[in-house]
């Protein structure tokens, strides 16, 4: 679906980039400095896509779903020195674990410094993007909000850069219709003040879940956090904090686990995790999504079957913005012909043995993307293949070891202070 007829005449190419947050900020700075005519349609009236707060919970001014799960004095769960882009650091101060307010000043400054913001189509809507008859281009069809009309378009290159924090997944509990008290998902979360006096079951230990069974115990008359993980979390919470294994049913008043024991709660919050979700996606456009397996996709990014349109950000548990710059490098790498890809065949052949590989290790469709442990490995793979620089090594033992103060010390771990000191090296100054 590459425009052929670009290499003859050189034309510029025209790259889409929808989203205008941690990945489509650099998936555009890269289609940018390789020559591109680039637009990005961002559905919010600002950048900064997750890390904008929005006291709406359900939609905006315009009708349309709010995506952002921001909440009140959110501070990163991981280190500033390694939440910017490989080139481009975040500005120095005194804490490592910055609020949400400096991650938005600081996109803004990587937008401004790289010529993006002047692309930046605001408050505009990606209502559906679909190959044109001769498929050698994209149309995309944009609900242009503040004057609610529509408009469409015809890009060369696709980076579909919307996020997976937007679009809840909710378990389905015997008893869930039963049960009268309140129920929520942590997307809608936003500020512990409304949880005073309430008894609260949070149901699920990822981050957010460990985030907010912490911040609701400091409001709350009790909190229990619910999991299913293979060890106890470590984490110290409060003492009004107890854990509690998976649901196996909702009744009218609280939850029975599967140890057989039950409790009553006022509110239950379900910390479960998003569903991708790709509404703007015609059914023809070669991407089918199963239970959060996005198939089929060459390492993660590029849509195999029209390998013009590609994914930027969906692996997790990462270290989001080094790796997507690096999945924007090793795209563009290919689409600004750089690079040749391998044939369809050849891609696929080689996804296949990947994705085989993650089924013997025990990974369940719903964890396609999943790094985790084995996230270096994806990282050179993408640098080796494209042949763009690699992730430095500074940056993967950090994430490595504050992975880890997270889960051990919730309460203490953002009082960490660190300083990279060279590409191999960092040091903790506190």
């Amino acid at each position: 679906m590459v425009n052929e007829a670009q290499d003859k005449n050189n034309e510029k190419r025209t790259y889409c980039v929808i989203g205008a947050g941690t990945a489509g900020l650099c998936a555009a700075r890269h289609a940018l400095q390789s020559g591109g005519d680039v637009t990005v349609f961002e559905m919010a009236k600002q950048l900064g896509g997750t890390w904008v707060f929005n006291e709406q919970v359900d939609k905006n001014e315009y009708g349309i779903d709010v995506h952002s799960s921001m909440y009140k004095g959110l501070r990163t769960n991981l280190p500033k020195e390694i939440m910017g882009y490989p080139d481009f650091p975040i500005p120095d101060q005194d804490s490592s674990y910055i609020p949400a307010e400096d991650m938005l000043k600081f996109f803004q400054l990587f937008s401004d410094s790289f010529g993006i913001t002047e692309n930046i189509k605001f408050n505009h809507y990606v209502i559906r993007v679909k190959p044109t008859k001769d498929e050698k281009q994209w149309e995309v069809i944009v609900r242009d909000c503040p004057n609610d009309k529509m408009d469409t378009y015809c890009f060369d290159y696709v980076l579909i850069c919307n996020g997976h924090y937007h679009t809840p997944k909710l378990p389905n509990y015997l008893g869930t219709n039963r049960y009268k008290g309140k129920q929520m998902h942590s997307h809608d979360y936003r500020c512990n003040d409304s949880f005073v006096g309430e008894t609260v079951l949070v149901i699920g230990a990822g981050p957010s879940g460990m985030d907010l069974a912490h911040e609701i115990s400091k409001k709350s008359d009790r909190v229990t956090l619910s999991h299913h993980l293979k060890d106890k979390p470590k984490a110290s919470f409060s003492k009004n904090v107890t854990l509690k294994p998976d649901v196996a049913q909702l009744t009218e008043t609280g939850a029975i686990f599967v140890d057989g024991t039950s409790q009553d709660f006022s509110i239950i919050c379900y910390s479960t995790g998003y569903r991708y979700t790709f509404p703007f996606l015609s059914c023809d456009c070669g991407i089918m999504v199963e239970d959060n397996y996005i198939q089929k996709l060459y390492k993660h990014c590029i849509n195999i079957r029209y390998p013009s349109m590609a994914f930027i950000g969906l692996p997790y548990y990462v270290c989001a913005a080094q790796m997507m710059d690096l999945q924007a490098r090793f795209c563009i790498k290919f689409f600004s012909g750089t690079k040749q890809l391998p044939s369809k065949q050849d891609m696929e052949e080689d996804t296949n043995s990947e994705m085989e590989e993650r089924w013997r290790r025990g990974l369940k469709k719903r964890q396609a993307h999943m790094m985790g442990p084995h996230e270096d490995r994806y990282y050179d793979d993408l640098a080796s293949t494209a042949e763009v620089d690699p992730i430095k090594p500074v940056v993967k033992k950090l994430h490595k070891l504050c992975a880890l103060r997270f889960s051990e010390d919730l309460v203490n771990f953002r009082n960490d202070k660190f300083r990279i000191v060279d590409d191999e090296t960092y040091v903790k100054i506190n």
